[in-house]
Parts: C-alpha cells; sequence; structure tokens
C-alpha cells in the first residue's frame, strides 16, 4: 500500500471518497488532527521573534515544540490506521473448514479488531493534546491570530469525536471486556475535558473579536 501522506492533497481527497474502504474515518481524523496541529504551529510561528510578545516567548516555543511532535504522530496515524483495517479484513478471509481453523479465524479477529481499536485510540489522545494547545495559545499567541487558534480548537475536537466512534465500532469485536471498559472511561474522560476546553477556547475567541 502505498504511503498516504505522500499524495497530494487533492490525490488524498479522492483516494478518500473512492470505494476503497481506506482510508476511511480513522484516516479523515487524523488528518484533521494533522490540520488542527498545523493551525497550532502557525500561531506559534506568527507569535515568536515579535518583542511585544517576548514575555511569553518560552511557553509557545514550548508550544510549537509538542504542536509539531502531534502534527508529525497524527500524519503517521493516517497511514497506520488503513494498514491495521487491511489486516482486520483479512482475518475475514481465513479458512473455516474446520472446528480448529474456526477458533483460530476467530482469535485471529478479536485480536486484530483490538488493534483496529488502538490506532484511533491513539488518534483521539493526539487530537486531545492538540486541543489543549489551541487551548493555551489562545491566551499566550498572538491575538491577531486567535481565530486561527480556535479553528485549530475546533478541528482537534471534530478529529477526537470522529476517533472516539472509529474505536467504539471494534470494541464489540474485541471480547475483552475489561480492556473496553478502561479504553471506554479513558475516551468518555477525554469527550469530557475536551467539551470544557472547546468551551473557554471559544469564549476567549469570542471576547476578543466583541
Amino acid at each position: 500500500m502505498a504511503n498516504l501522506t505522500d499524495l497530494t492533497s487533492k490525490e488524498f481527497l479522492t483516494e478518500l471518497a473512492s470505494a476503497a474502504p481506506a482510508p476511511g474515518g480513522g484516516g479523515g481524523a487524523a488528518m484533521a488532527g494533522a490540520l488542527a496541529a498545523a493551525l497550532s504551529s502557525m500561531v506559534c510561528n506568527l507569535t515568536l521573534g515579535k518583542e511585544r510578545f517576548a514575555v511569553q516567548e518560552a511557553e509557545v516555543e514550548s508550544v510549537l515544540v509538542k504542536a509539531e511532535r502531534a502534527r508529525e504522530r497524527l500524519l503517521e496515524l493516517v497511514q497506520e490506521d488503513a494498514a491495521v483495517f487491511n489486516s482486520f479484513m483479512s482475518c475475514y478471509k481465513l479458512p473455516k473448514a474446520t472446528e480448529e481453523e474456526k477458533a483460530a479465524r476467530t482469535a485471529a479477529i478479536r485480536a486484530a479488531a483490538k488493534k483496529a481499536a488502538e490506532v484511533p485510540l491513539a488518534i483521539a489522545r493526539e487530537s486531545f493534546a492538540v486541543l489543549e494547545l489551541a487551548d493555551e495559545l489562545v491566551v499566550c499567541g498572538n491575538p491577531g491570530v486567535i481565530t486561527d487558534g480556535a479553528c485549530s480548537g475546533l478541528l482537534a475536537r471534530a478529529a477526537l469525536r470522529c476517533a472516539e466512534y472509529n474505536v467504539r465500532i471494534n470494541l464489540g469485536l474485541t471480547k475483552d471486556a475489561e480492556w473496553n471498559a478502561q479504553v471506554q472511561a479513558e475516551l468518555e474522560a477525554m469527550l469530557t475535558q475536551a467539551e470544557a476546553l472547546e468551551a473557554k477556547l471559544l469564549a476567549m475567541t469570542d471576547k476578543a473579536l466583541a
């Protein structure tokens, strides 16, 4: 499989729109998260080096490092999500003529389902981290680009929510109740915090624009 992140934007969208099941929602979520991270980096780069923002320079530099790291990881996850989906689907093609083959096939599907949930879970975590960065930037970043910081946060929360759905669709196939419960609890905590972060981010932006 070709590396999806080597495609042009137009080529990636064409691939996403095709009848091929991968890339799909997980890859789209990761790409949205990467866009969010890139916007956070842009806000940082338009803040750093300006005398009037010298006081917060160290904080913004730290945010930039984290945003770039998140952008790189989310781009990797675009590819990983497609790869894990294809691997998961290949399990359904395993032989099932005998009881032993059926058991092996079922075990493979359950293991692959867990891996297929782990990748969008990683996307959710990275997207949540970007939302936290955007929330910080609307306070410490260049106010002239505060709406770009807000857009970063909105995209990050959307990516988180999309990734969450891609986790949940695979949980029912893992048959690992304890692990599923841990993942559900983590997702619920992130979603609750994300709602509060987005509300704060938008309130700060609306106040600045008033």
